[in-house]
């Protein structure tokens, strides 16, 4: 026994209590106590100093308490045990709302969950092994997924003292991605939802006044814009002065390509260092070929030695990294690609407005990747339908399709509303799939009359052979937008349907 108790007390000598990994609470700027999770840098030696990364986790969730955690090749986060290996301490929390921490969750709001990062930025600037750019000024870097992806760009813009971002399948605007073309995405808003009530969440009220609304109806209220217009980043970024690594999914369907664009796009306008890199993963579930999953980690830890390390002898590789349905890796110096000749064709028919036959859900493999799981996935992933206006494009050789597909629809119809919805999807005639799981809600005004009308769809990647087909499918309903179809029809007399190439 005296043995033991002896090679306790040394060991507790070669172990200083500040390497050790601990527990604490943060008073936020309002009162809030916050949970919060502290691992120095694996092997960090007594007296060292090293940059601190803060990882936010995915709503609904609290912060992750094992420092260990492998990098998801779904989910497109990096792991902690990486970062510890790669010599940065990591911070994990409880969000405002969830978990052991106080407050009401407000869904990364600047005035809330951006100021609560604020404020653990200045508890790393008392931790021993945290190293300081100068007094209350941490070397901080933030990475993290969803919620917190999203936290790391509105964090960024408002407080500058974070030195490098890694935000993964996070957003722009909550007001396009969970209502483009003011169009409900139901299943999306009330599976979130149920989430949140399932883990006991403190929401905000307007949070379940807008999940009840997305059960009954298609279109957005004011009120709910006006609310998820003012939640992450948005007009923010333009703020951000952080070095920026966007990972973006080309499957998610929650936050898609769109929102990675729009951020990266404001990013590069206002001179940040910028680079996109988008993976099959993410809100959703990849049903092809997901090709090098280990470049979400490599590319994450080369973003943070070159700009939190700042070893400017790591090289960070292209600006734009994107793949096709196929697992095939592409690179470009940057986004948008030069653009070459586009596809097009032209097509008719009629669509009765009806639930059956509609997009979705999918079939979904066991083992295949994405940040939901495999028998959930499959609702959120459009599918090919089979009550549907189908126009089908040929290639005549080869091409890389990277982009917005574009619909002009000149149609007349009738319904009970002449407020309606039809759907847009892709489907690759090679698999029988959608690409990217995409699809995209269309506005339409079905008052007997004739109209013409004019969209982009959501983004996708792919490559076409000589005599490659994708056929574009105007549908009535889907399992991840709710339309209501309550009878009626659409007819179509002119549908234009072209896919965006570039020259690579």
């Amino acid at each position: 026994m005296r043995r033991l108790l002896l090679a306790a007390v040394v060991l507790s000598l070669l172990v200083p209590a500040s390497a050790l990994a601990r527990d604490a609470t943060v008073q936020s700027f309002d009162g809030t106590s916050l949970v919060v999770h502290f691992f120095p840098a694996a092997g960090l030696k007594h007296g060292r100093r090293v940059p601190t990364v803060l990882v936010g986790p995915g709503w609904g969730q609290s912060g992750d308490t094992n420092p260990g955690r492998r990098t998801s090749p779904g989910g497109g986060v990096v792991g902690l045990g990486a970062l510890r290996r790669a010599g940065y301490n990591v911070l994990t929390w409880d969000p405002r709302g969830f978990g052991g921490s106080g407050g009401t969750v407000e869904i990364d709001s600047p005035q809330f969950e951006g100021r609560d990062v604020s404020a653990l930025i200045d508890f790393v600037a008392r931790q021993p092994e945290a190293r300081l750019d100068k007094k209350g000024d941490p070397r901080v870097g933030m990475a993290g997924g969803s919620y917190g992806g999203g936290i790391q760009l509105v964090a960024a813009a408002i407080d500058h003292r974070i030195d490098a971002i890694v935000p993964d399948i996070a957003w722009n605007s909550l007001e396009t991605s969970l209502g483009l073309n003011q169009t409900v995405k139901s299943g999306w808003g009330l599976a979130l939802y149920g989430a949140a009530l399932a883990v006991n969440a403190r929401l905000d009220p307007e949070i379940g006044t807008s999940a009840t609304q997305a059960a009954t109806s298609f279109l957005q209220d004011a009120a709910s814009v006006a609310f998820f217009r003012s939640r992450g980043p948005g007009p923010l970024v333009a703020k951000i002065k952080a070095p920026t690594l966007l990972i973006q999914g080309t499957v998610d369907t929650l936050f898609t390509l769109r929102e990675a664009v729009t951020n990266y796009t404001t990013l590069r306008a206002h001179h940040v260092p910028v680079k996109m890199l988008w993976f099959c993963g993410g809100h959703g579930v990849c049903l092809t070929k997901p090709g090098d999953t280990a470049r979400i980690q490599r590319d994450s830890l080369a973003w943070l030695a070159r700009y939190l390390q700042g070893s400017k002898k790591t090289g960070t590789g292209p600006g734009f990294e994107w793949l096709d349905q196929n697992g095939r890796s592409f690179s470009a110096p940057r986004w948008p690609l030069p653009a070459g000749k586009p596809l097009a064709a032209d097509g008719s028919g009629t669509l009765a407005l009806q639930s059956a036959g509609g997009s979705g859900p999918a079939v979904v493999p066991p083992g295949a990747l994405g940040a939901l799981p495999p028998a959930l996935a499959g609702q959120f992933a459009a599918a090919k339908a089979t009550n549907a206006v189908n126009v089908t494009i040929r290639a005549a050789g080869p091409a890389e399709i990277v982009g917005a597909p574009r619909v002009s629809l000149t149609y007349t119809g009738s319904a009970p509303s002449s407020d309606a919805r039809v759907l847009a999807q892709v489907v690759d005639a090679a698999t029988g799939k959608v690409l990217g799981n995409q699809i995209t809600p269309l506005p339409l005004t079905l008052d007997g009359r004739s109209h013409t009308h004019a969209l982009p769809l959501e983004l996708v990647a792919a490559s076409a052979r000589r005599d490659s087909r994708f056929t574009l499918q105007l549908v009535a309903q889907s399992t991840i937008y709710n339309a209501h179809p309550s009878g009626g029809s659409v007819d179509f007399t002119r549908v234009r349907f072209t896919l965006p190439t570039a020259r690579t």
